[in-house]
């Protein structure tokens, strides 16, 4: 590949900076403001979105305790099993500007919108602005992303640190620049203090990238690979040591965990059981050959190379995976003669290929082979790593668009991301039909013709590029479009339509995640027999507005499950602020999602007895005990018992409706902890929460609330 085939890298000629063409500003500007009218549209539709999340911000606006620690109350009982990075921005949001769902949100949205302004600016510098425009509508136009930067999981801060990550690594690499090395250290940091390991995943393929292509001597390089380490080691390990350091006597315990250990949070819930499945206090992953099936993947769904291109996972983030694997191999055979430094612009060029190849394939392969948990919303960590790829790769074969090589690539590659979109449009054979046919359509005209368009004329050639790009997002952006007109809540969520052998769709393994019930779709589940609430596509139920009450996914006085929180009544609402002020906790109840319902409905702290998953041993049963006889808590919210009937109701555009009634019922499973309302999952761990809950039963008068049990620990048994 000559020099010229590619736009002049900034960093090569003096004064580059302000050879912008008229139209890039406002082109730039119109991508920032779509993609914040994307993100922002009718944000408050999701409620509280995940109660799990928003309870530990409403938590964190109120105590700089549980600010710092990410408690799930303002009594600083126990933290979620995240570090608290993400929760932060939104922290400071509510404290500035109060309780509600946009306060909680839009921070959410607009780390979307620096996501794509950064992925801009880095694809520009080697392969200018069209290219830039390209990757930028890419990444926001992609499903899973419309949806999680909408979202309140860790997920949306962690994907713009990634991206911001690569880019200063890429800036390093121009000039052998210690300080943008330093910066992207930095920037992994604060990714580990956001979602632990996930961080490290993209550190070999960038590490290896810059020690052999930096344009420097090779002490020098690994001095400053020493250097940014340190940075690294820094930004994420200040957190981490104080929290070891502080007496576990006065700080929260540490949620997910086993032994009240960040550490042992990090190496194994959170860790390496990510990878082997031996998730200890976790609903369970499962190893190779478990349940899952021969390929492994357990509950969470086989694990394997198709991983990310099967059922519900297609739709969230495949579109233009395809093309971007092909981009990338053809983007390194054009630039792979470039000088092994990055001094020149063909061997930047490479090396950005490099950079955004080499991390979408160790994340890819992480996720395709991963045997514990897995989400389908954790594939937006691909999505800035896909964008780049298609728009420096579409860019590099359209210079050279005078090859035949190039130009077949092109217009096979076009075909290809057209007749992918028709397979995955195929998964709804009820969404939109029209536009199944349509895309393949355009996207196959627009592919034969490319080759011969230039002999009509400029204007016919872009005018055949336009329609192949428009065929190339058709099918994303209407997923798009309805994510972004949908409520989203509860703790497993997806984008898009209702999948076929998707999650939570038609032809869904019974009871959500793998089988499990009360999930989404499931038994005692939004979607699935007894489940309640209005249900949305994929099983996603449509949150009620702040304030708590009405909460998706249980009947009235319903207790709440493992994956979505409870109907919280006026009544039980009124009994929690009741002399709330003269206690630590107004109440206590197992699993944090449930606690959190309570919490957030009344404004007023809740224990999360067993954190997330009710396993945790966390309080164990002395400390409540000593709790309750020192009149720190009012109230224990109890499981049993409960019934409550309702309807879920599935649409899609296009589709008509399509409506199920159940009724769901929790009886009382004696000496079980997980016992969830409406047929739910039983908790992994038993264990104290256990012991706590029988003890309560047995010491204390049972009375209904507002349809809920609840116990007054103020008032034993004769």
């Amino acid at each position: 590949m000559t020099t010229a085939a590619l736009p002049i890298h900034p960093a090569a000629v003096a004064g580059a900076a302000t050879a912008r063409p008229r139209w890039e500003r406002p082109a730039l500007a119109g991508l920032l403001f779509a993609t914040a009218a994307l993100l922002l549209w009718d944000l408050g539709a999701s409620g509280y979105a995940n109660s799990f999340y928003s309870a530990a911000v409403q938590a964190g606006s109120e105590s700089w305790k549980a600010f710092f620690f990410g408690s799930s109350d303002a009594g600083n009982s126990i933290t979620v099993d995240k570090p608290p990075a993400a929760l932060w921005p939104m922290m400071l949001s509510v404290r500035l500007f109060g309780l509600g769902s946009w306060q909680i949100l839009v921070p959410q949205a607009l780390m979307g919108v620096a996501a794509t302004g950064v992925l801009y600016a880095s694809v520009r510098r080697q392969f200018g602005p069209g290219a830039a425009l390209l990757s930028g509508a890419a990444f926001a136009l992609t499903p899973v992303a419309a949806l999680m930067f909408r979202f309140n999981n860790p997920d949306a801060l962690l994907t713009l640190l990634l991206t911001v990550t690569v880019y200063c690594l890429l800036r390093a690499l121009e000039g052998a620049h210690t300080r943008w090395l330093l910066w992207a250290g930095v920037a992994v940091g604060f990714a580990f203090l956001t979602k632990t390991l996930q961080a490290f995943v993209i550190l070999p393929p960038l590490a290896v990238l810059y020690a052999v292509c930096a344009p420097t001597g090779l002490r020098r390089r690994f001095g400053q690979l020493l250097l940014a380490g340190g940075a690294m080691v820094v930004a994420g390990g200040w957190w981490v040591a104080v929290v070891e350091l502080w007496p576990a006597s006065s700080r929260p315990y540490i949620g997910g965990s086993q032994t009240n250990s960040f550490l042992e949070l990090t190496l194994g819930y959170n860790g390496l059981g990510r990878i082997n499945g031996n998730e200890t206090g976790s609903v369970g992953g499962g190893g190779a050959g478990g349940p899952g099936g021969a390929g492994g993947g357990g509950r969470w769904g086989e694990s394997g190379i198709d991983r990310l291109f099967s059922g519900n996972v297609g739709g969230q983030i495949s579109w233009l995976l395809p093309a971007a694997l092909v981009l990338l191999v053809a983007g390194l055979v054009i630039t792979w003669r470039a000088r092994r430094t990055t001094d020149s612009v063909d061997g930047m060029a490479r090396a950005a290929f490099l950079a955004w190849g080499g991390s979408l394939l160790v994340t890819a392969i992480v996720f395709s082979w991963m045997q514990g948990i897995f989400h389908e919303y954790y594939t937006v960590a691909l999505a800035p790593f896909v964008a780049a790829l298609i728009g420096m790769g579409a860019a590099v074969l359209w210079e050279e668009r005078g090859g035949r090589a190039a130009a077949v690539t092109l217009s096979g590659t076009l075909a290809l991301t057209a007749l992918w979109s028709y397979v995955l449009l195929g998964r709804t054979p009820g969404y939109l039909p029209w536009l199944r046919w349509a895309v393949p359509a355009a996207g196959l005209l627009a592919a034969v013709a490319l080759p011969y368009a230039g002999r009509a004329g400029r204007r016919m050639l872009r005018a055949t590029a336009g329609l192949g790009v428009a065929a190339a997002l058709a099918g994303p952006f209407a997923y798009c479009l309805t994510t972004v007109s949908t409520g989203h809540t509860g703790s497993i969520v997806t984008a898009g339509p209702a999948v076929t052998a998707g999650r939570g769709g038609p032809g869904a393994m019974p009871g959500g995640p793998g089988g499990m019930p009360g999930g989404p779709g499931g038994p005692g589940g939004p979607g699935g027999p007894g489940g309640f609430g209005e249900l949305r596509q994929g099983g996603v139920g449509r949150a009620g507005g702040p304030g708590g009450a009405q909460q998706p996914g249980r009947g009235p006085g319903g207790v709440g499950g493992l994956l979505n929180g409870a109907r919280v009544s006026a009544e039980a609402k009124a009994a929690l602020i009741a002399d709330a002020d003269a206690y630590t906790w107004a109440a206590a109840a197992i699993g944090s999602q449930n606690a959190a319902s309570y919490q957030l409905a009344s404004g007023v702290p809740v224990m999360p007895v067993g954190g997330f998953n009710g396993s945790d041993p966390s309080p164990t049963l002395e400390q409540f005990k000593e709790y309750v006889r020192d009149g720190r808590i009012h109230w224990f919210i109890g499981q049993g018992g409960s019934t409550g009937t309702g309807t879920g109701t599935g649409t899609g555009t296009g589709t008509g409706t399509g409506t199920s009634t159940g009724t769901g019922t929790a009886a009382g499973v004696g000496g079980d902890a997980g016992r969830r309302g409406g047929g739910g999952p039983a908790g992994p761990g038993g264990g104290t929460s256990s012991e706590i809950e029988n003890w309560v039963e047995a010491t204390f008068e049972e009375t209904t609330v507002g349809g809920a049990v609840f116990y007054d620990l103020t008032a034993p048994l004769p």
